[in-house]
Parts: structure tokens; sequence; C-alpha cells
């Protein structure tokens, strides 16, 4: 049997595999709800975000670092994008909570883009009937009640779950 093929049987793959599944799910959601049906994100929603971003390529390249039996590298990149998830569900906490007036949002959450930006040669009034304001504490679609920032803290904390799993397994191997 091929080394490739041995090693996607192995929990730290599986977990791992499943960890960038969601990821992709999670953000080509999020993608698809701005630039297909037109929801705007807020400030709070472009930082949630950035695990993605980050995550994705790296949980790529630890099931690489898996599959090429270099199991302490995949370990503590899984561990490193398990740390991002959860932080990264922290910060959906925070949105939700500030989408359910539990405390305040950040001052940036109440300004359109670029707002303080210098004004050119159009008008004032002109410029500010153009803005369009994305409000960090006004949930833009629900769905069973949660928000995407809410949707987003069970999707992050799952991923987190995944990659840390991926990790004990991939840690588990250099023994």
């Amino acid at each position: 049997m091929s080394r490739v093929a041995s090693s996607q049987r192995e929990p730290a793959y599986r977990f791992g595999g499943f960890a960038l599944l969601a990821a992709l799910c999670a953000i080509l959601g999020a993608l698809a709800a701005q630039h297909i049906w037109g929801i705007e994100p807020c400030a709070l929603c472009f930082q949630q975000r950035y695990a993605y971003y980050v995550g994705i390529p790296a949980l790529f390249i630890a099931l690489v670092l898996v599959a090429a039996e270099y199991p302490r590298a995949a370990a503590a990149l899984f561990f490193l994008v398990a740390l991002a998830f959860l932080a990264n569900s922290g910060l959906a906490i925070y949105h939700s909570g500030v989408e359910w007036k539990f405390w305040p949002g950040p001052d940036t959450c109440s300004q359109a883009p670029g707002a303080l930006a210098p004004i050119g040669g159009g008008s004032l009034l002109n410029d500010l009937s153009k803005t369009r304001v994305i409000r960090c504490d006004e949930a833009s679609w629900r769905f069973l009640g949660l928000s995407f920032a809410g949707w987003n803290v069970i999707g992050s904390f799952v991923i987190f779950v995944a990659a840390l799993q991926a990790a004990f397994a991939a840690s588990s191997r250099t023994r």
C-alpha cells in the first residue's frame, strides 16, 4: 500500500481533512452571502474571516505534512490552526453579544467604510447620501435565531475541536 493511501486512514488526516472541509464550506458560504445574495459584512465580520484565510492554507499544508510523514510539524501546524479558530470563536461570541446588545461594539462598527477619508471635489451631502453604513450591532440575516456571527461561533468551535484532535493524533505518531 502506498504511503499516501495509508496516511489517509490515520486519525490526524481524517480530523484535519474534516477541519479543512468545514473551513472551506464556512468561508465559501460567507462569500456567497456577500457576493451572490448581497448581504454586506460589517467590520467584525471581515475580522472573523482572517482565521479562515490563514487556516485553510495552513490546514492543507498540515495534511501534506501528515502524508509526507512529518507528524511533529503537522501537529504543530494543526495546533496553531486550532488556536486561531478558538480565538475566532471568541471574536464571534463578542460579535454575537454586540448584535444582541449585551455589550457595546467597537466605534468602527457605526461608521461607514472610508467615512473619515478626506473629501474630494464633491459636496459633503452628496457623499453622505451615497454612503452605506454596515452596522455590527444589527444582524443582517438570521437562521434558526442565529446570525452569521452566531453560526460562526459554532463553526469555528467545531473547526477548533477537529484541528485539535488532528494535532493530538499527529503528535501521538511521533512517539
